[in-house]
């Protein structure tokens, strides 16, 4: 089913329909690659829904300095049509990452790095998840809850009050020490899709042209700032918790 008939069927706008036609396709054969997404990351309007979610985060601005107010009063969309320029014509570079460790709460002198992209660089990292999500979405288990769409930690607890209901008596409770402080990210990338893995790489990406880039702009190494250790063992960690 394509996307245009979709959106006229279920009343959706065109970004969202795109993403419906994902998410069924992968759901529909699991063994299918995706060799054709690098092109919908550029498309206007997944750039303005991008846009937007960046916008309602709010959050730091990055090593260039440049805030969400400053892309709104240069002009949003002089901002979103450079960004598909670079996009398309494969010119786009991810800036390196501004890093501040904040102090952890409840365990004084410890403090957890912060890697702080670019306005631009989270607009893009946006559209790029916009285009991902539905696909890995489809290879979720239902027991499955954190950092899914439509799903939270209340629809986990429901789960487990259900499971005690009906007599389970066993909780694992079970904590991964500095996940993200000490997480490499070479095999965080290479296993990033597999919840129930998709054709020979894993993730059902296939070779899509500029998804093979995404490693690179990880390793991006981020300007100190503050307290902590080497960035080149961590994980980046969001803009959304500095202001």
């Amino acid at each position: 089913m394509r996307a245009r008939t979709i959106r006229k069927a279920e009343g959706l706008d065109a970004s969202r329909a795109l993403q419906a036609v994902l998410y069924r396709s992968a759901k529909q054969d699991p063994t299918r690659r995706f060799h054709a997404l690098y092109d919908k990351v550029a498309r206007a309007d997944v750039l303005v829904r991008a846009w937007g979610e960046v916008r309602a985060n709010r959050g730091a601005p990055g090593v260039d300095g440049t805030s969400i107010e400053d892309v709104e009063e240069s002009g949003v969309e002089t901002f979103l049509e450079q960004i598909a320029r670079s996009l398309k014509e494969r010119t786009y570079r991810p800036a390196p990452l501004r890093r501040v460790d904040i102090p952890k709460p409840g365990q004084p002198g410890k403090f957890r790095p912060l890697s702080i992209p670019t306005v631009k660089d989270r607009v893009v990292m946006t559209a790029a998840k916009i285009v991902l999500q539905p696909i890995f979405e489809a290879t979720f288990l239902p027991v499955s809850f954190g950092f899914r769409p439509g799903r939270s930690a209340h629809d986990a607890l429901e789960a487990i009050r259900t499971e005690a209901n009906r007599g389970a008596d066993w909780v694992l409770d079970a904590d991964l020490q500095d996940c993200f402080g000490s997480l490499d990210r070479r095999p965080g990338v290479a296993e990033s899709g597999g919840a129930r893995g998709r054709g020979g790489d894993r993730s059902g990406i296939g070779n899509s042209p500029g998804f093979s880039d995404l490693p690179a702009a990880l390793q991006r190494g981020p300007p100190r700032s503050g307290p902590g250790v080497d960035g080149a063992e961590r994980v980046p960690r969001g803009a959304r918790e500095v202001r």
